[in-house]
């Protein structure tokens, strides 16, 4: 049994959570945008102090790997890194769009259709990954321009259940007659998401290298030009 500190910021959503065995015993999160770098390390200390766990007493620290914000996802980095080198325990990385899958999964209860992670990236663009009830990827991890005729090969067949920030561009494009579309609201990128999958990679010691590691962005940081 471990415990574990988890933390996930590759969206607008700040978010950290202690779980041990899987289950989370704390969360603090905040979807309030741009509040990464403010929130992160208060949240952390507001649980620690809640639950009276040392910081001693963790067994390894896990981040969402994205991916997502740029911003965002160098935020948690920093943090997780800083606290597995601090406290000399294992980094664990957490594919975001995987964790949100399982997520689904657990809560739709269904071994016999596709779960669809989407997190918004501005547009109709969303990052996105398609997974089986067992989190194996059926499809690569990509950046997706959404249209109507987004995953019509794969819907012919099989159900696929969506979920995400991302989600609500995907189904205000889809005809509400579609019944292979299954659209979960309650499911986004949280540190809660990730606590059974750093679990399983704690158990079978699937750490990252802490000095080597780096976030999944999937696309090159873009800066964009700041209006006055």
């Amino acid at each position: 049994m471990a415990t574990i500190l988890n933390i996930e910021t590759s969206t607008s959503v700040c978010s950290a959570a202690l779980s041990r065995n899987g289950q989370v015993i704390a969360l603090q999160e905040s979807v309030h945008t741009n509040v990464h770098a403010e929130k992160l390390a208060v949240f952390i200390r507001i649980m620690m102090e809640q639950t009276k766990i040392p910081y001693s007493a963790l067994d390894a620290i896990a981040v969402g790997t994205g991916p997502g914000s740029y911003t965002g996802l160098r935020i948690g980095t920093s943090t997780a890194k800083g606290l597995c080198y601090a406290l000399d325990k294992p980094l664990l990385a957490i594919p975001t769009l995987k964790a949100m899958a399982r997520a689904t999964a657990a809560v739709m209860k269904r071994e016999d259709i596709y779960y669809c992670s989407m997190i918004d990236a501005r547009r109709l663009e969303v990052y996105t990954g398609l997974y089986d009830y067992k989190g194996k990827e059926v499809t690569r991890v990509e950046a997706k321009i959404l249209d109507k005729h987004s995953f019509a090969d794969i819907l012919d067949e099989q159900e696929i259940a969506f979920s995400g920030d991302g989600m609500p561009k995907m189904k205000k494009l889809s005809s509400p007659d579609d019944v292979h579309r299954i659209w979960v609201d309650e499911i986004y990128a949280s540190a809660k998401n990730i606590a059974l999958l750093s679990e399983e990679y704690f158990s079978r010691k699937e750490f990252a290298n802490v000095a080597y590691y780096e976030p999944f962005y999937l696309k090159d940081f873009v800066a964009g030009k700041k209006i006055v």
